[in-house]
């Protein structure tokens, strides 16, 4: 289940998961984590083949939805050990952002209230493969490479983009964020 919010991101119901994302979509609460190296690189994920919404694309260390009543926060850290098998450290809040990004190949929509965090990782991924096919520590000029050449989430460079002040105050801006 879901938790529904209004253009606000108050709380105003629940749905199941696969309901919220079918045209036109409802709003809900999600997560999207932004993870660096010590080196300032950016963790990236491609999704697993077996994923129902944007199987085998790339987008950014993780995201998720919050179960209802769960936070933001708490959950962005349990998907994040869930997913990579690894635990952020020095997490912080880098905004919320609201989208409505439909997916052409599936039909599926992101219609999401979505709240941003940026923090340090150590140690190597070891990713669950029902939900991440590999991963990759890219430098702001590899991940425009890797955009140009190879198919990413629909929501990535909104969130991106959206978590860019925070990311800068984290890495220092020096790393190119």
């Amino acid at each position: 289940m879901l938790e529904l919010v209004d253009k606000d991101g108050r709380t105003i119901g629940t749905a199941e998961k696969l309901a919220a994302h079918q045209a036109p979509g409802q709003l809900h609460r999600a997560f999207s984590v932004f993870l660096f190296d010590d080196a300032g690189r950016l963790l990236l994920q491609q999704r697993a083949l077996g994923k129902y919404h944007s199987p085998g694309v790339w987008s950014n260390t993780c995201c998720g939805h919050p179960y209802p009543g769960e936070s933001p926060f708490a959950a962005a850290a349990r998907r994040t050990h869930e997913e990579l098998g690894i635990s952020p450290f020095l997490l912080r809040e880098a905004g919320t952002v609201t989208y409505n990004h439909p997916d052409p190949d599936s039909g599926l929509v992101e219609q999401e209230y979505n709240h941003l965090f940026a923090g340090w990782v150590r140690g190597t991924p070891q990713p669950d493969p029902e939900e991440v096919a590999d991963t990759v520590f890219a430098t702001p000029e590899e991940l425009a490479k890797r955009h140009e050449q190879g198919p990413f989430s629909a929501w990535f460079m909104t969130v991106l983009d959206a978590a860019r002040p925070a990311i800068r105050e984290l890495t220092g801006a020096a790393a190119g964020w």
